[in-house]
């Protein structure tokens, strides 16, 4: 059974993008818009891992780590993350500890400009880590 992978990026040529080239690989991808519309996904769909955006209108990628370590989340906390941004990545682990007090737990960071290769290596070496 293929891998089911969430999107979740306000810019709808990196959602276009990332979908036809990780169908291409053989994973099944669903797409949101913003962390709102991630974060009813999650419920729904409870994916294999999450390729986060962290810069979004209404929820951004903050909101949704954030969201996930609520404990009402719990059964969705574990899902993997990987952050896909053009943000660096010292500059947004930094907001989110002084916006939370809190460490950001990602599995993984990915800057854009994105080399799609490289997104593909590190989900299947974050997925292949949980199947182990």
């Amino acid at each position: 059974m293929a891998a089911k992978l969430l999107v979740i990026d306000d810019d709808p040529d990196i959602r276009d993008v990332l979908s036809v080239f990780l169908q291409g690989e053989g994973f099944e991808v669903i797409t949101a818009v913003d962390g709102s519309e991630g974060l009813e996904l999650i419920r729904a769909e409870t994916p294999d891992l999450i390729v986060l955006d962290l810069m979004m209108p209404r929820v951004d990628g903050f909101g949704v780590c954030n969201t996930l370590r609520d404990p009402r989340w719990a059964r969705w906390s574990k899902i993997p993350i990987v952050v896909l941004t053009s943000v660096r990545e010292e500059a947004s682990r930094r907001r989110y500890e002084l916006e939370t007090g809190m460490r950001m737990d990602v599995d993984d960071y990915v800057e854009k400009p994105l080399d799609p290769d490289v997104l593909l290596e590190r989900v299947r070496n974050i997925l292949a880590r949980q199947e182990s």
